[in-house]
């Protein structure tokens, strides 16, 4: 069954999220950038790119303390995040799942 965007819109707008999060601090930006091999100029171009905001999940989700951060921040659980990763990376997604 294919994935329709009713799923993938949510996910992309955490993702966007995530990177506002991100930036927000110098240091975590900082730390992004360098394990990405972005710099910050390119962002905004990288950002069309299709993987980019399944990437920025990926680098969430792989940091424990930053993943609860980022979950805290916005309200939301954990799962979720790992839910709107695994939708950008091929699996599905549904926002209102506890």
């Amino acid at each position: 069954m294919p994935r329709t965007t009713d799923h993938r819109q949510p996910a992309e707008a955490l993702a966007i999220q995530a990177l506002g999060y991100l930036a927000e601090e110098p240091e975590r930006l900082a730390r992004f950038l360098a394990l990405s091999g972005l710099d910050a100029g390119e962002i905004r171009s990288a950002a069309a790119e299709p993987g980019f905001l399944a990437g920025v999940l990926d680098y969430l989700c792989a940091d424990e303390a930053l993943l609860t951060d980022f979950a805290a921040s916005i309200g939301a659980a954990p799962a979720e995040v790992a839910r709107a990763h695994g939708e950008l990376t091929g699996g599905h997604w549904q926002r209102d799942i506890p």
